[in-house]
Order: structure tokens, then sequence, then C-alpha cells
């Protein structure tokens, strides 16, 4: 059996390989291997260590590489950590291929680490235009990668414009929209007044109009986190809906939100509005679906969005230039043009479902792939 290892550093990081893990679980030819890292194994993030272990998957080891602070340097120095204890796991679990996720700083730990060990990366999500430095992580890991699993059919032609082999570039789609579409899919959403016995903040009625906001830092822009999620939460405000406020990821600039957060709330600003750490992926999922719009800058908007057909207001630049549908209206931080947008897209109600990043079948693909490829040869060259 393949020995497939997947690491896993965020939320974001879970939800957008679990269909991958899942199928790769089931494969008769393929051995699982879970890695939690970074903010994945933190209480302040929300343990998503919890949600991996009750969702029926085993995790073969926890590292802690996190530094707190949340700044360029400790992002910086988190990677290093990661580099340095990573390869430690490797040598104990000999994976046959590790799988990597994204754009993120564990994830360019996890690449490094394997490639530097003659250990088969593959690499989900590659090719894509976002921006922040997430973009330049992007395109460095798939100059590492050996597997490509890119979700659409722009981003596949990106990476062999980079001088990657076509023949293991495989257009799989995005393991997220299997999730999607699995719960899009099920009767009725079994949402309720109980949701909100986590968390903190007013209990938000799920039978009447509310938001979400996720917001996360903009690498590239630090230092004003604190003042952009302010003027989204003004915007809210001024709109008089019902939020559903998630707490972001572990970026540079995570505490300049958090801040911000917290003193929205110490100045009892924060009527009609209820915060989470985290939420299951399933939860999310079925929130997006009912919400009357989602406003910040998670790439959920751009990929679950597009499928589901969720209202979004995108802010500012975290998502410059990536592929997307005709839910997302974008625009910049302020609070008036935020208010603006937010008073056009609720009242639209849902979009046309459209699967710029797949169809529902991403996960069965990249299991399939990996149990039917042949020896991989570590050695790269470009193409061109």
């Amino acid at each position: 059996m393949k020995k497939i290892c997947t690491v896993i550093g965020s939320r974001a990081n879970y939800s957008s390989i679990k269909s991958a893990m899942r199928a790769i679980l089931r494969h008769p030819d393929l051995d699982l291997q879970v890695v939690a890292t970074a903010s994945a194994v933190l209480d302040r993030y929300g343990q998503v260590v919890n949600l991996i272990e009750r969702d029926g998957f085993a995790i073969d080891e926890r590292l802690h590489i996190l530094i707190e602070g949340e700044t360029p340097a400790t992002m910086a120095k988190s990677t290093g950590i990661g580099l340095i204890e990573l390869p430690s796991v490797f040598e104990r679990l000999k994976p046959d291929v590790v799988i990597t996720v994204g754009d993120r700083f564990e994830t360019m730990a996890t690449t490094l680490a394997a490639a530097y060990m003659n250990i088969p990366v593959a690499h989900t999500m590659g090719g894509e235009v976002s921006g922040t430095i997430d973009e330049s992580i992007r395109h460095a890991v798939t100059k590492f990668a050996h597997i490509h699993f890119p979700a659409s059919r722009d981003a596949a032609e990106r990476i062999i414009k980079l001088g990657e082999r076509p023949e293991m570039v495989f257009r799989v789609g995005c393991p997220r929209i299997d999730l999607v579409a699995e719960i899009l899919g099920q009767d009725g959403d079994g949402l309720d007044s109980h949701l909100f016995d986590l968390g903190v903040g007013d209990r938000i009625d799920l039978k009447t109009p509310f938001v979400i906001v996720s917001q996360h830092p903009v690498t590239t822009e630090y230092g004003d986190g604190e003042q952009q999620i302010t003027e989204t939460l003004k915007a809210v405000r001024k709109h008089g809906i019902q939020a559903i406020v998630l707490w972001p990821n572990a970026d540079a600039g995570s505490e300049d939100i958090a801040r911000g957060m917290r003193k929205w709330r110490e100045h009892a600003q924060a009527e009609n509005m209820h915060f989470f750490k985290n939420l299951p992926t399933e939860t999310y999922i079925k929130l997006m679906k009912r919400t009357a719009c989602l406003v910040g800058n998670s790439s959920s908007g751009i990929r679950e969005g597009a499928f589901i057909g969720t209202p979004v207001v995108n802010i500012g630049s975290r998502q410059t230039a990536r592929e997307r549908g005709s839910n997302v209206m974008n625009v910049g931080s302020n609070a008036a043009d935020i208010a603006d947008a937010l008073a056009a897209q609720i009242p639209h109600g849902r979009y046309p479902m459209q699967d710029i990043y797949g169809d529902g079948k991403a996960g069965e693909r990249i299991a399939e792939t990996l149990a039917v490829l042949g020896p991989v040869n570590v050695q790269k060259q470009i193409t061109y």
C-alpha cells in the first residue's frame, strides 16, 4: 500500500483536503497518514484537531510550530520551525507521497522538507492567481511539487506555463467543492439556535436575514488589519442586519483583526452579532447556503460561493485576480463602499450555480490518481 501523508495546518487547510483524505482512507491500495500542525493544534483557533478526529481520522503526529505574535517575522520563524520539525516526522512515517494544500506558510515548510528528502510532493490548488504573499508561496510550491492537482482549467494551464510536465498535471477540481455538493444534496440543514451555545455574543435568528463576516489579514498590508475589520463591522452595523463573525486565521496581522473585534465588542457595538473561533466545515457550508451575504476576504466566497450561489462582498486585495463567478462584488476597505455593496447584494438572493472550481468529485480523482500513478521521478527539470 502507498502511504499518503497529509499535513493539516489550519481550518481552511482541512476543509480544502477533507474529501481527498476520506477517499484515500477508503481506497484499498492507499494508507492515509495525518499530521496536524500550526493553528490546527491550538485552542485559540478552535482546535481543528478535534474536528479531524470527530470526522473519523486518526492523527499520526501533532506538531507545535506556531510562534505567537502573528507578525511577518513570526510567520517566517514559524516556517523555519516547521522545516526543522517536519523532517523528523517524515523519517518516522516514511510516506510515499506527501500532500500539501494551497499557499500557506506551513505549506512551504512541508514542501521544502519533503522535497529535500526526495519524497514526491503532491500539491492541490496550485496555479491560481490571488495576491499577497500567498501567491508567491503557491507558485514556489508548484516548482517544488512533482504531482499537481489544480482545481480549474485556467490554473492547470498556468502550471504548465510555469514549466511543469503536462503529464503530471491532473485537473481534478477543488476538494472543498466536494463537501459543498454533498451537503447541498441533503434534505434540510439541521441548523437551529443551539449553534449559538458556542462562541460569544447575541443569539442570531436564523429564520431572518443575516450575513457572515469572514475577514483575514492581508500579509502585504501588515498593520492595517484593525482598521480594515472595523470598517467592515461599521458597514454591517449601518445596514442593521444580524451577523455571524468568524475569527481570523493565523497569518501575520491576525492579532490586529482580533484586536479590532475585541474592541468592537468591548465598546458595546456588537448588537445582533455572534462571534465564533471556528465552525465545523459542514456547519459553515450550511450557513453559506442560508446567509443573505458573505462579506470579507475569504477565498470561500470565491470558491464555495460560486458553487452555492452565495452573494459575496469581497473586500480589498487579498483575493486579487482570483478566478471568480458572477456572485462576487469587489470593493475597497471603506465602510461606505462596503455598506453600498451590502445594500445591493443582500436583496439579490442566490445566484445561479457556477462550477468554476469543480463538480464535487475531486477527492475521488486525487485518491485514484495517486493509487494508479507509477514511480515518480523526483529529479525535476523545467520543460521549456
